[in-house]
């Protein structure tokens, strides 16, 4: 059976392929006209450039190979990002703000869901060189306006700010080890292990770790952790950039949940997932990633987010399809070919039958060629 496909794995058939061909051409197109330049990053590079400053999960889930040329470790990406900022500090090397966006395929060495492909094609859209709020405001404004743009607008829009845990841990005292087990925990909500992980914390630490999985839901939260946490430096920063994020932002579903963590050991500041009514998983990530450029040669101020463009096709409506007109061949009749090329230069599908060929089976062919006295006029194919 060598026509089957690893598990997890799937060919985009003409339908899906042009489903993804044009919202892809659609998103990027909306990245560029608000100024962000389209890169493409080779597909392996040497492992440790790939997995720079991306933690542990990253690197369990790309594909390893040895370079025959060089006898080096290769990683196939699975994850754009990491690329993208390699481009930008080390080759771009632009002293000021640079806006960058991506789309291609990454792979993964295991799905991150049942329902997941390990061959997701990245959409993103990363920018560089700006520490302030205003550079989170505009990445979330642009990921709301690429899936709205993708017929896949969100319902709500998770903010969280992974420096609130990360204050609360250094100030529990908690060693690596523990850190990542409370991390895990608050990530699932288990409270009654969180419970018993804390028991032997001290106040007020183990009271404020214990509250983060209660405290999700509209503006209020804010408040509610202002007044309940402790009064650390690191947390009231935190809390000023997500009140700004959600007074910046009126127009769009925000909510706010703080044991939403997911790459906390990669992004250092806000973190963002947008959510589609019916899907249970995000289908937008991003946040603030500042210093990914170090091991380039300059730690740069980061902030983005990237979706999974084949997971967006499939939510999405499906476009109109343009049906094609059907043409004879052309064999030496010139004015027949220059029917054919006129409606191609006009945008037209025009499928050209083969000597001997009689029935086109895709595309749709709705229209034909016919000749009329002496021209060639298009008429609707009668399918009666």
């Amino acid at each position: 059976m060598n026509w089957l496909l690893p598990e997890y794995t799937a060919d985009a058939l003409p339908h899906e392929a042009a489903q993804i061909e044009r919202l892809r051409r659609a998103v990027l197109d909306l990245f560029r006209v608000h100024g962000y330049e389209l890169v493409m990053p080779p597909l392996i590079e040497y492992l440790d450039s790939l997995l720079t400053g991306s933690g542990s999960d990253l690197k369990l889930r790309t594909f390893k190979l040895v370079d025959q040329l060089s006898g080096r470790t290769l990683g196939v990406r699975a994850d754009m990002t990491p690329q993208v900022a390699r481009i930008d500090a080390h080759l771009l090397n632009r002293q000021g703000v640079t806006r960058l966006c991506y789309c291609d395929s990454v792979l993964h060495t295991l799905p991150a869901s049942q329902a997941a492909t390990r061959e997701p094609i990245q959409l993103g859209a990363e920018l560089y060189g700006y520490t302030g709020v205003a550079a989170d405001l505009e990445a979330i404004r642009l990921m709301a306006a690429a899936l709205a743009c993708a017929g896949t607008p969100a319902f709500r829009i998770d903010l969280s700010h992974v420096g609130v845990f990360r204050a609360l841990a250094k100030a529990a005292g908690l060693d690596a080890e523990a850190e990542l087990s409370v991390l895990q925990l608050l990530q699932v909500k288990d409270v009654p292990s969180l419970h018993e992980r804390c028991a032997a914390l001290a106040e007020p630490y183990r009271s404020a770790l214990l509250r983060l999985p209660e405290l999700y839901g509209g503006a209020e939260v804010l408040d509610d952790a202002a007044r309940e946490l402790p009064a650390l430096p690191e947390i009231t920063a935190a809390l000023d950039a997500l009140r700004q994020l959600q007074a910046g932002m009126p127009e769009l579903p925000l909510s706010f949940d703080f044991s939403d963590l997911r790459g906390y050991h990669y992004h250092n500041g806000v973190v963002f997932a947008a959510y589609y009514p019916g899907f249970p998983s995000a289908v937008a990530l991003g946040g603030r990633y500042d210093g990914a450029g170090s091991a380039f040669g300059r730690a740069r101020p980061a902030t983005g987010f990237s979706m999974d463009l084949r997971e967006i096709a499939r939510l999405a409506a499906a476009g109109p399809q343009a049906a094609a007109i059907l043409a004879p061949h052309a064999g030496g009749d010139a004015r027949l070919a220059a029917a054919v090329a006129d409606l191609r230069a006009r945008g037209e599908i025009v499928v050209e039958l083969l000597p001997g060929e009689t029935v086109c089976e895709g595309p749709r062919c709705d229209r034909q060629l016919a000749e009329r006295d002496g021209q060639w006029i298009i008429q609707a194919i009668n399918r009666d």
